[in-house]
C-alpha cells in the first residue's frame, strides 16, 4: 500500500509499557534471591481499527488504465488474495456453480463466461475452459451491469448506449441473438431481477428506476413500466445519475446507488428505497447518504451481504463498507471501513458452492426426484427423430417435450439442470454435443435455440460417433464415449466451452477397445468406462492427471469382465449402459448382447466394483423373456431403482432394488412404451 492509499484503513496502535518499581530496603545485609516469578499473562491484541465483518470472500471487476480486464479476489476487508485475468472490465456475477459471467465494452460487447473461475488460482480467460457471447448479432454495444436469474438460467444485461436490457440464456455462446431485448426509457447502467415475484428493476442514468412486472411471464414483453424516483418531502427529485442497484426480497428494500455528476468526485449518493415492489411515481427514501465523511463520489456498483453494503467508489478508488444500510441516521455518514482498490467496477460475493451431486452420482440415497429424461434415437428419421422427453418417475405420465432439432444419441443432466446431449452425423462424419440450458426445468415444449445453447463440434473435438456422456458438475466436465473405429475414447470437455475445441483429456482403453457409455464418480475421482467387447475400463484419478497437464491416459488401471461362479459371460457380450454407486461401491451394467437380437439382453451388478479387477462375479444377473431385455442401451440408477431404455422393444423400465434383487427371469417392476429410446437419466430436484 503507498502513502496516498494509507488513508483508506484506519488504524490505532496501542503500545502497553510495564514499569518494574524496586522496594527500599534498611541499611542490613541483603537477603538470599527468592525464587523466580511467574510470567505475565499475554496483553490484549490492539485494534487494528478495522470492524467485525462476518468473513467471507468477495470479487471485484477493475477497470482502470493499469488494471482493465482483471478481477481480483478478496476477503471480507477488501484484502487481496488473488487476482484473475478474464479480459472483460465491466459487470460480473457468479452463478451457484461458480462461474463468473462478466460484461465488457473495452472493445466491442460481450459476455464472457470464465468457467469454475473461483476454483481456478490466478489465470485467465481460456477458450478452451471458457465461452463468449459477442458480435453483430447480439446488439451488445455497452454492456454494463449484470444480473443472472438462477432458476430460469438468463442473463439479464443492461446495455448502456443500446438503451434496452439484452435477455441470453447462460449457456449462449458466439455470434447469436438474445432472447429478447427490453427497450428503456433512457440509458440503464445495472439490471436486478426478483425471479419469484417476475419482476426487473432498472438502475437509470436519467436519475430514476424503472419497474417491470410479469417479465417472464409476458413473454418478455411487459406491458407496464413504473417508475420510482427518490425524491424529498416536498416532491423534488434527489436522484440525478443511478448506477448500483439491489434488491432486498425478504423486506422489500431497494438500495440504489448515485454516482451525481461523473465528473465530480464528491457528489455520490446512495438511496434505501422502503416497499419497492408496489412503489411509484416520486418516493421519498427511507434513508439517504451523501458528503464528504462518506466518501461516496462516484459509487458504480453495490452489492449486499444480508444488511452491509459493499460500494464499488471508482472516483476515489476505494471499497467502502456501510453496515446495517437499512437502518440508521441520513446524511454525511462514514463507512464502517474504507479500502483502497484502484478503480473498482463492480462486486460479487463468492458463495459456498451449490451441492453439486450429478444424478448419476444419487443411486442409493433415497431422494425426491422430479421424473426421469429419455431421447429417442430411431433407426430412420420421423417424429420421435431429436424428441427429448419427460416422465414421472413411476412410468405413468410424460410431463414435457422438448425438441433437439436434430439426430441425437444421449442425454445427461447436471445438477443445475442444464443438459449434455451428443449427437451425429454420418452424412459428415462430425458428431458433437449440446450444452442446453435448464433443459430439466423450464424449457418444456421448447426446441434447441442458439439465444440460450451451445455446441461444442468440429475437426478438434475429435467427436465423430458419440454415444453416451455424463457430467461433473463439481468440476465443470463433460465426458463423452467416442465409439468410432479409428480413435477411440473418452472425450473430456469443460461445460462451458463451445465450438471446435480439442478435449481437455482423452481416456483410451487398452487394444482398440471402443466405449458406449461413462461414468464419472467425483467422490472417487474414477471413471467407469462400458465397452462393446464386453468389458468395463476403470481409470482412477482422472481429474488429478488433468490438473497436472496430462492430455491422454493410455490405457486403463484396471479392466473387469463381467463373470458367474468365475467364469465370464459367454459371447455375444456388448456392454452398454453403466452406472457406479460409491454408497454400495456397485457397478450396475446393461448388455445388449447382439444388436439383432430383441431378447437376448441382461443386467448385471457387480459388487465391490471400486477395485475389482479381472474376472468379476456380478450379484444380480436379469434376463429372459419376462424381463423384456433386448437391447438394453442405457440405465440409470437412483433410489436403489434402475431405470433402464429398451431400444429395440420400444420401451422404458423401471427395476426396483435391484442392487437386492433376485436373479433370473425377474419382470420390471414399471414400464412405459416409448419409441426407439436411447438414453435415460434422472431429474433431481434442484
Amino acid at each position: 500500500m503507498n502513502t496516498q492509499q494509507s488513508g483508506f484503513r484506519l488504524s490505532v496502535i496501542t503500545l502497553a509499557l510495564t514499569l518494574g518499581l524496586a522496594g527500599c530496603v534498611d541499611d542490613g545485609d541483603t537477603g538470599p534471591a527468592g525464587p523466580a516469578g511467574m510470567d505475565g499473562a499475554n496483553g490484549v491484541n490492539g485494534n487494528n481499527g478495522a470492524p467485525g465483518l462476518a468473513e467471507g470472500t468477495f470479487l471485484i471487476a477493475n477497470n482502470g488504465d493499469s488494471n482493465r480486464g482483471s478481477v481480483s479476489l478478496v476477503d471480507q476487508n477488501a484484502a487481496l488474495l488473488n487476482l484473475f485475468t478474464s479480459g472483460n472490465n465491466e459487470g460480473i456475477v457468479l452463478d451457484s456453480a461458480g462461474n463468473l459471467i462478466q460484461a465488457g465494452d473495452s472493445s466491442t460487447g460481450s459476455l464472457r463466461t470464465v468457467c469454475r473461475m473461483t476454483a481456478r488460482t490466478g489465470g485467465m480467460f481460456m477458450t478452451a475452459y471458457d465461452k463468449e457471447i459477442t458480435g453483430t448479432n447480439t446488439g451488445l454495444t455497452n454492456p454494463k451491469g449484470i444480473h443472472l436469474a438462477q432458476h430460469s438460467g438468463l442473463v439479464f444485461v443492461a446495455d448502456f448506449n443500446g438503451m434496452q436490457i439484452s435477455i441470453f440464456g447462460s449457456q449462449a455462446a458466439g455470434d447469436v441473438m438474445p432472447v429478447a431485448e427490453i427497450p428503456l426509457p433512457a440509458k440503464p447502467w445495472d439490471v436486478t431481477v426478483d425471479e419469484v415475484n417476475d419482476r426487473m428493476f432498472v438502475a437509470l442514468t436519467d436519475g430514476t428506476v424503472a419497474v417491470y412486472d410479469d417479465v417472464m411471464g409476458s413473454d418478455f414483453a411487459p406491458a407496464v413500466m413504473r417508475s420510482i424516483v427518490p425524491a424529498d418531502a416536498n416532491g423534488n427529485q434527489l436522484s440525478v445519475n443511478l448506477h448500483g442497484i439491489v434488491y432486498h426480497a425478504q423486506s422489500d428494500l431497494l438500495v440504489v446507488s448515485d454516482v451525481g455528476d461523473a465528473a465530480v468526485a464528491d457528489d455520490g449518493q446512495l438511496f434505501v428505497i422502503n416497499g419497492a415492489a408496489m412503489a411509484d411515481g416520486n418516493i421519498q427514501p427511507a434513508r439517504q447518504i451523501s458528503g464528504p465523511m462518506s466518501m461516496l463520489g462516484n459509487p458504480v456498483d453495490i452489492i449486499l451481504s444480508g444488511t452491509t453494503l459493499r460500494v464499488a467508489e471508482k472516483s476515489n478508488d476505494a471499497i467502502l463498507i456501510f453496515t446495517n444500510i437499512f437502518d440508521g441516521a441520513d446524511g454525511d455518514i462514514a463507512p464502517a471501513l474504507a479500502t483502497a482498490t484502484s478503480k473498482p467496477e463492480s462486486l460479487a460475493q463468492v458463495m459456498p458452492m451449490m451441492m453439486a451431486m450429478d444424478a448419476s452420482d444419487n443411486a442409493l440415497t433415497s431422494a425426491t426426484i422430479n421424473g426421469i429424461v429419455v431421447s429417442s434415437n430411431p433407426a430412420t428419421e420421423g417424429p420421435a427423430t431429436g424428441q427429448i422427453n419427460q416422465y414421472s418417475a413411476v412410468l405413468s405420465s410424460m410431463l414435457a417435450n422438448f425438441d433437439a432439432g436434430m439426430s441425437i444419441e444421449s442425454v445427461t443432466l447436471d445438477a443445475f439442470g442444464d443438459g449434455a446431449v451428443t449427437f451425429d452425423d454420418p452424412a459428415t462424419s462430425m458428431g458433437g454435443v449440446l450444452l442446453i440450458n435448464r433443459l430439466a426445468s423450464m424449457r418444456k415444449g421448447d426446441s434447441y435455440s442458439m439465444s440460450q445453447d451451445h455446441m461444442i463440434m468440429g475437426a478438434s473435438t475429435g467427436l465423430v460417433t458419440p454415444k453416451g456422456a455424463d457430467v461433473s458438475s463439481t468440476h465443470g466436465l463433460v465426458f463423452v464415449a467416442e465409439l468410432n473405429a479409428t480413435t477411440p475414447g473418452i472425450k473430456v470437455f469443460s461445460s462451458c466451452a463451445s465450438g471446435d475445441v480439442a478435449p481437455l483429456i482423452t481416456l483410451v482403453a487398452s487394444n482398440g477397445a471402443r466405449p458406449w457409455d461413462v461414468d464419472y464418480d467425483a467422490q472417487t475421482d474414477r471413471a467407469f468406462v462400458a465397452l462393446t467387447n464386453g468389458t468395463v475400463a476403470v481409470f482412477d484419478e482422472v481429474t488429478r492427471k488433468l490438473m497436472n497437464g496430462m492430455t491422454t491416459v493410455n490405457g486403463e488401471n484396471r479392466l473387469i469382465t463381467p463373470a458367474m461362479n468365475g467364469t465370464a459371460v459367454a459371447a455375444p457380450t456388448n456392454i452398454h449402459g453403466i452406472d457406479y454407486d460409491a454408497q454400495s461401491d456397485s457397478l450396475v451394467i446393461s448388455d445388449v448382447g447382439s444388436a439383432a437380437s430383441a431378447t437376448d439382453g441382461k443386467l448385471y451388478v457387480i459388487p465391490a466394483a471400486g477395485l475389482a479387477n479381472g474376472l468379476s462375479d456380478m450379484s444380480v444377473m436379469i434376463a429372459g423373456p419376462n424381463s423384456m431385455l433386448g437391447n438394453p442401451v442405457d440405465l440409470m440408477l437412483s433410489n436403489g431403482h434402475a431405470y433402464v431404455a429398451e431400444k429395440s422393444n420400444n420401451v422404458i423400465m423401471r427395476f426396483d432394488n435391484i442392487l437386492n434383487s433376485a436373479s433370473g427371469d425377474i419382470a420390471p417392476d414399471f414400464t412405459m412404451s416409448h419409441t426407439a429410446p436411447e438414453s435415460v437419466v434422472v431429474i433431481p430436484a434442484h
